[in-house]
């Protein structure tokens, strides 16, 4: 039993470091690989990196200073915030939101739901003549002369109550309000860049220490 034991081990030895002229042959060729040159690599997909990231975030806040100029002049709102929106889900670095004191949410259509309450309080000034008048009308053209009185009355209750609803209700914020958050690594020159940079440090740190291990095993066995 101790024979096979022994016997493993020196077998485990032999196909983990082969014998000492492989080892050494093996080193001389792995160690022309310079592991300086995977560091200069993440260097450089370092730097290019922190441009796109940069680039990523100039991109959003033109596209971000759009959608605030479409609301102020009450232009087409909805393809302004359609392509800020797909341009931050799908890059890095372009989150809206900046600092401890950022308003929440980012995005807030003010001047369109300041127009909106405008409209709506414009309405809402109406006197009660003007809505049972409105009323008269689109009951009469609703309901046909051959229907009772009782039914067309109905009608015109319903409408005045309807619009005086309406009219009190508030106009929901939320649906003016926006918060987009960007993806924590997308397929774009930023993403691929730090990938790269990433890779290449693990290369530099995997290299550097192989070629150690080896060198100093070489050392005291040959």
């Amino acid at each position: 039993m101790q024979t096979l034991v022994v016997h493993f081990k020196e077998l485990t030895l032999t196909t983990i470091f082969m014998d000492k002229h492989k080892a050494h042959h093996y080193y001389t060729k792995f160690r022309r690989v310079r592991p300086w040159y995977f560091l200069v690599l993440a260097a450089v997909s370092g730097i290019i990196c922190i441009f796109a990231l940069r680039a990523n975030n100039l991109q959003m806040a033109e596209l971000r200073q759009a959608v605030y100029t479409a609301d102020k002049d009450n232009k087409d709102v909805e393809s302004s915030l359609r392509a800020l929106r797909e341009f931050v889900y799908g890059h890095m670095n372009t989150n809206l939101a900046s600092g401890p004191n950022a308003v929440h949410p980012p995005i807030q259509l003010k001047y369109t739901y300041e127009r909106l309450q405008k409209a709506k309080t414009a309405d809402a000034g109406k006197s009660n003549s003007e809505i049972y008048t409105d009323a008269q009308n689109h009951c009469e053209e609703t309901i046909p002369s051959g229907f009772s009185g009782r039914v067309r009355l109905d009608c015109i209750e319903a409408y005045v109550k309807e619009h005086k609803a309406a009219t009190s209700k508030a106009i929901p914020k939320n649906l003016y309000q926006f918060d987009f958050v960007s993806p924590s690594w997308s397929p774009d020159l930023a993403g691929w860049s730090m990938m790269v940079t990433v890779v290449s440090v693990l290369l530099f740190l995997g290299v550097w220490l192989f070629q150690n291990v080896i060198r100093r095993w070489l050392r005291q066995h040959l």
